[in-house]
C-alpha cells in the first residue's frame, strides 16, 4: 500500500510524512528512504513485488520523486502495483497537478495534502526536528525561510546545537532525569539516535563547532559553511 502526503508547504508534508512513517513502524522494522539521487532503473517494481524471508519488511519512504524524471514516470506506472504490494510506502511530494492527484488518488491508502497560509509562522525548532531526522532537504528549506525571518546565523546554529547536545546526553544516560532534561525532549531524542550511526553525531557536532567558530574568525562565510553542512549531515 502507498500513503501520499503533497502541497506547497514543504515543512508541513515532510514533518507529517516523517510522523506518520515513524508511527506505524513496529519494533525492528526499519525505515528507508528512497531519493531522486539514488534512485535505479526499475527498483520500484522489485520493491513492490519483493519478499522478506526473515523479519519485518522496511517501511519506505519515496522523497520528491518528481525531482528526477525516471524516478517519478515509473513511480506514476507502478501506482497499482504498490497499492497491492505487500511493502508500505510512503510518498512525500510538492504541489501536483489536477492529472497526476488523480492518478495517485485512485489507489492510494492515504492523500494528505498541506498548503501554507498567510497567517503560518516560522517556528526555529523545526529545524531540529529535522535535524535530528537527518532530513537535510527539509533542514535546508527551513534554513531559507529562517533567514527570510531575519534569524540570524547564530541564532540558528544555538538551535542545532541545542538538538545534537541533546541527543548526545540521551546516548549517554538512561532516563531524562539523569541526563537533566524533561521527559519529552529527551524521549524524543532517544528515539532519533536510531537515525545516526556510531561515532555519527559527534562528528557532526565538532564540524557544526568549527564552523561557528572559523565564521566569526572571518576564515569563512558563516551562512554559506552551514549551508554545506547542512547538505552533509
Amino acid at each position: 500500500m502507498y500513503s501520499l502526503f503533497y502541497g506547497n508547504d514543504q515543512v508541513k508534508v515532510r514533518q507529517e510524512a516523517h510522523s506518520y512513517a515513524e508511527s506505524i513502524l513496529e519494533e525492528d522494522q526499519i525505515l528507508i528512504k528512497i531519493e531522486g539521487g539514488t534512485y535505479e532503473d526499475g527498483q520500484l517494481s522489485s520493491l513492490s513485488n519483493g519478499m522478506v524471508l526473515f523479519g519485518l519488511p522496511p517501511v519506505y519512504l519515496l522523497d520528491t520523486p518528481s525531482i528526477d524524471s525516471l524516478f517519478y514516470e515509473e513511480l506514476l506506472l507502478s501506482l497499482e502495483s504498490l497499492a497491492s504490494s505487500a511493502q508500505t510506502f510512503v510518498i512525500i511530494e510538492n504541489s501536483l497537478t489536477a492529472k497526476d492527484k488523480k492518478v495517485f488518488e485512485k489507489f492510494a491508502e492515504k492523500i494528505s495534502e498541506f498548503k501554507k497560509t498567510a497567517t503560518d509562522r516560522f517556528n526555529a525548532f523545526s529545524m531540529a526536528d529535522a535535524l535530528s531526522r537527518k532530513d537535510k532537504r527539509l533542514l535546508w528549506v527551513l534554513f531559507q525561510e529562517a533567514k527570510r525571518n531575519k534569524l540570524a546565523t547564530e541564532e540558528i546554529i544555538g538551535v542545532l546545537w541545542w538538538q545534537l547536545k541533546t541527543m548526545r546526553l540521551a546516548k549517554l544516560t538512561k532516563t531524562a532525569t539523569e541526563a537533566g532534561i524533561k521527559d519529552f525532549p529527551y524521549n524524543k531524542a532517544k528515539r532519533a539516535l536510531s537515525n545516526f550511526k556510531e561515532g555519527e553525531l559527534e562528528n557532526i557536532s565538532a564540524k557544526l563547532l568549527q564552523l561557528y567558530h572559523d565564521g566569526h574568525a572571518g576564515r569563512r562565510d558563516i551562512d554559506l559553511a552551514l549551508e554545506e553542512w547542512m547538505l552533509t549531515i
